[in-house]
């Protein structure tokens, strides 16, 4: 059995989309040939944990720990164990009430610290890895990044070993749209540039989540790139439940912040409930996970909303399709800034597979919206387009009080996204790069 060694910051017991991905392609790699070797953070510094996610990680599989030190851990110490350190770049960069730390902090996430903080590991783990390499017989090293830190781990190795690498791009580098908001200078881009250009050119392959990410990597320079979506796992649902609410549920789960504030929707909603005593009184939405301060206050503040809005803290992996068979209407919203086309939440497998309608808030043209516009039961709505996203929450109402509960089920459409099949497409790229090995 061929062994891959695949480097990522994100893995149990972290949560969320960064660990989830790789997670799930080392649970099914041993089908396809490959064995995976895990080399990750002892101590890694992470916002969400779940615990739900160790499940799917063998027994027998091999993880290999470092410890890591961040500049967090130093902020952290600064500011006081109480307070939590805001140098990530999350909701801290809405917040308005940043102290002085804050502000010093954020201006060395955008210009010193260069990719990303976890550059302190890079030394230490590509000395860890010079005995790794060659005593365990390894074929194919991944770096999956964000942070981008990991993808200069893979390029040192690919520089001194005989091995093929594989950089894996959950997200942009040098057109990542916060590096404005972190104030990243000129120079600082042109660094970052810099970096991105050697580890596109030298990765033997450049894999990535969509196709115009695939796209825009290629234009970057990239000499051989792929993409991969993320999926679901069909393992994850051990009962597929089909609840018949007794509310029109419109449901989000996931980040909410000022990218993704839909203020269209909330002047939707308003002017519904407003005109509407019926729908007010037969509407809900839920709000699973992260939500940025001045959506909730905005809520709060509006008293056609602040009844019919439920806060649901996160929710574990394992848990998530109970949450999505509550709802009459799942609701995908995508950022609104310039790289919006290539942005494909994970949760829009799920959403899929779930079987449950889908409205998404977003571009056309994207490759979110490609897939939706083939599932006869969802709907694409641009985010101007106000009386269309009128008229299809009207839709959606008028089929719930009808008592019509349609669902997405084109079987081959949804399979492709299942994290076994794309599995299999990522043992077949593997087995691609090292023929004749």
């Amino acid at each position: 059995m061929k062994k891959v060694l695949i480097i990522t910051y994100y893995w149990p017991p972290s949560g969320g989309v960064g660990a989830q991905r790789w997670l799930k392609f080392a649970k099914y790699l041993r089908n396809h040939g490959w064995e995976p070797i895990i080399f990750t953070p002892e101590n890694p510094d992470f916002d969400v944990k779940d615990l739900s996610g160790e499940i799917d990680v063998a027994n027998d599989m091999e993880v290999l720990k470092l410890p890591i030190w961040e500049p967090y851990q130093l902020f952290k110490t600064l500011k006081g164990k109480s307070k939590k350190t805001k140098l990530k770049q999350g909701l801290v960069l809405e917040s308005k009430n940043k102290t002085l730390l804050d502000k010093i902090s954020i201006w060395l996430r955008g210009n010193v610290l260069i990719p990303d903080p976890r550059i302190f590991w890079l030394k230490p783990a590509t000395k860890f890895l010079d005995d790794i390499i060659e005593s365990k017989a390894i074929d194919v090293v991944i770096s999956t990044g964000p942070p981008h830190s990991m993808h200069l781990i893979g390029l040192k190795i690919r520089q001194k070993y005989n091995v093929k690498w594989i950089a894996d791009f959950r997200d942009p580098w040098s057109k990542w749209d916060l590096l404005d908001k972190l104030g990243t200078s000129y120079l600082a881009k042109l660094w970052h540039r810099k970096l991105e250009k050697k580890v596109l050119q030298k990765a033997d392959l450049v894999l990535t989540v969509s196709n115009r990410l695939a796209k825009s990597f290629m234009q970057l320079g990239a000499n051989n790139v792929e993409y991969i979506t993320n999926g679901y796992d069909e393992e994850d649902y051990f009962e597929r439940k089909e609840i018949k609410p007794s509310k029109f549920v419109l449901s989000h789960v996931g980040l909410l912040n000022e990218m993704r504030n839909p203020v269209l929707l909330w002047q939707v909603l308003e002017e519904l409930c407003q005109s509407d005593s019926e729908f007010a009184s037969n509407f809900e939405f839920r709000l699973g996970g992260i939500v940025s301060g001045s959506i909730v206050e905005k809520i709060g503040n509006s008293d056609y909303l602040k009844n019919n809005v439920v806060f649901i803290d996160y929710i574990p992996h394992q848990q998530i399709y109970d949450e999505y068979s509550k709802a009459s209407l799942l609701l995908l919203i995508i950022n609104n800034t310039d790289n919006s086309q290539w942005i494909l939440p994970s949760k829009l497998y799920e959403y899929i597979y779930s079987g449950q309608p889908i409205l998404m808030l977003g571009q056309l043209e994207s490759d979110a919206a490609d897939i939706i516009s083939t599932f006869e039961s969802s709907i694409v709505v641009d985010f101007e387009d106000k009386e269309l996203l009128k008229s299809a929450i009207l839709h959606f109402y008028s089929l719930f009080k009808k008592g019509h509960h349609i669902s997405n089920t084109d079987n081959e459409k949804i399979e492709k996204y299942s994290r076994k099949y794309l599995t299999r497409e990522l043992a077949k790229l593997m087995d691609d790069l090292t023929d004749g090995r």
